[in-house]
């Protein structure tokens, strides 16, 4: 299989990207296309779904052009996605019956206080292991039908974006999904099914659901896609955190790793049992490989590498992204100045969508540069409370924090993250993690590689960064924070 490849699609939030792995491990070539952010109104987030499909087709067709790889020899196809991203449309015209509802999109905040209030919080917890949050899918799928009136249609498909692919890319034959995806809507249960009860809490038909597979099913074959040929198995679908989890090779216990993109998310590997957090942290199923689930405690910041994009684009204080690292080195420190970087509400361990973000300790030698290094600093302490609470919660010390995403690239942050969380951070080489995960997933199923320890093997490390032990400097950052956050709320 030298001459062959597994391509990963990495369906996000703001791009698709397309990458070709090797049967032997190595990254060949990715691309990505961006495509249109849409806010209809304040706290409203959309994407147009005939535009993700056309942003997958293209990306596919680039990275193919790129490295003029042929597409016959693509020997199998994984997926990745943004999760909680919910569609809606008609089985059997095919057509998209509204926009997509973003994962960021606050507008169901009053149909989960509702819920609160009628006493359902505790069921889907214990059920789901997930918060009554308008972050999931599940409400925005009752707003969906309640807003459409298609309650009763039996045409109706509701689905994760994984399902909307997977449909696009079978020609309509399959509508199926998987249980890391599943587990974000409310509507799975921990082992891994549709629940009952909460599918009538929320009013949702079971049959306008995907069925659930696992996570190294073959899904489905291409059919009627201009840019690959008909036949090629897509053998690997995982939500983009499980997927970089499994890109980052957490395969034993007690493994954490952080992706730095819009938001941060950190996801640690729990095994085979599942637990509840007391503590504001997520239960979620990491992935099921051949009926046997793995779990794993997450914890979410909404906003990341998105809040260097709002110094660019909404302060002004940076023309690219890329200078930010720099700026916030040219100060030796941030003084007072403190950036929380609530700009969509706080995640875990808070969980308060009505947040707003602040910075606070101006004085008139503050500059820029402060700023800067504040809302890098901001990023990593929203991190030291997740990372905090995921061990309390598992009463076991993070050792090693492995990461990835765009914003890890920033060295200063990897070496204020390793400070305050004293624990050595290791950065992969390939920092495309995610759609890593997927093609992995995809080559295990296809029997390209034939065990986890093989992966092990091919992940290679790019940096370490040791903490710098100045617990003066670091216990001035943490009280810094502490005393902002009430401010937010």
């Amino acid at each position: 299989m030298t001459n062959k490849a597994i391509l990963a699609i990495d369906q996000g939030t703001t791009g698709s990207k397309a990458l070709l792995l090797s049967t032997q491990g190595k990254v060949l070539g990715a691309h990505t296309i961006e495509f249109t952010q849409y806010f209809p109104k304040n706290d409203f987030v959309e994407h147009n779904p005939d535009e993700i499909w056309a942003s997958v087709n293209d990306a596919i067709k680039a990275v193919i052009e790129k490295t003029n790889f042929p597409a016959k020899d693509i020997e199998c196809i994984g997926i990745t996605n943004q999760r909680e991203t919910t569609v809606i449309w008609d089985k059997q015209t095919k057509k998209m019956l509204h926009n997509a509802i973003v994962w960021q999109c606050k507008r169901t905040t009053k149909i989960c206080q509702d819920l609160k209030k009628e006493g359902f919080e505790k069921p889907f917890q214990e059920k789901t292991g997930l918060l009554l949050d308008p972050y999931f899918s599940g409400t925005k799928m009752r707003w969906l039908l309640d807003h459409l009136s298609l309650q009763n249609n039996k045409n109706i498909a509701l689905g994760t974006i994984d399902t909307f692919l997977l449909f696009k890319m079978t020609d309509g034959i399959s509508l199926v999904t998987e249980p890391s995806n599943a587990s974000r809507t409310l509507l799975c249960n921990l082992l891994g099914n549709w629940d009952k009860e909460l599918l009538n809490i929320l009013n949702i038909p079971i049959d306008m659901l995907p069925e659930i597979k696992n996570s190294n099913s073959i899904f489905g074959v291409t059919k009627g896609m201009k840019i690959l040929p008909d036949g090629i198995p897509i053998t690997g679908i995982l939500g983009d955190q499980q997927a970089a989890l499994m890109g980052q090779t957490c395969f034993s216990k007690n493994e954490v790793k952080c992706t730095y993109g819009t938001g941060c998310f950190l996801m640690m590997n729990i095994g085979e049992t599942p637990k509840i957090s007391q503590k504001g942290l997520l239960t979620t199923i990491a992935w099921q490989l051949d009926q046997k689930i793995t779990y794993a405690f997450e914890g979410s910041a909404f906003i990341a590498g998105a809040a260097i994009q709002w110094l660019r684009d909404g302060l002004g204080i940076i023309k690219n992204s890329n200078e930010i690292e720099a700026l916030a080195n040219s100060v030796p420190s941030s003084e007072d100045v403190c950036f929380v970087p609530a700009l969509a509400g706080l995640g875990s361990p808070y969980w308060q969508p009505q947040a707003k973000g602040i910075i606070s300790g101006i004085t008139r030698a503050t500059n820029k540069a402060h700023i800067a290094r504040a809302a890098l600093e901001g990023i990593a302490l929203q991190n030291y409370d997740i990372l905090k609470t995921m061990t309390d919660e598992n009463q076991n010390e993070i050792k090693t924090l492995f990461v990835d995403g765009g914003a890890s690239k920033n060295n200063l942050m990897m070496q204020i993250q390793a400070d305050l969380l004293n624990c050595t951070i290791h950065r992969p080489k390939d920092l495309d993690t995610t759609a890593i995960g997927a093609a992995y997933l995809a080559g295990l199923t296809h029997g390209i590689f034939k065990t986890l320890d093989e992966l092990k093997l091919i992940k290679q490390i790019d940096q370490i960064f040791q903490p710098n032990l100045n617990s003066k400097a670091t216990n001035f950052l943490i009280n810094k924070w502490q005393k902002n956050i009430p401010k937010t709320m």
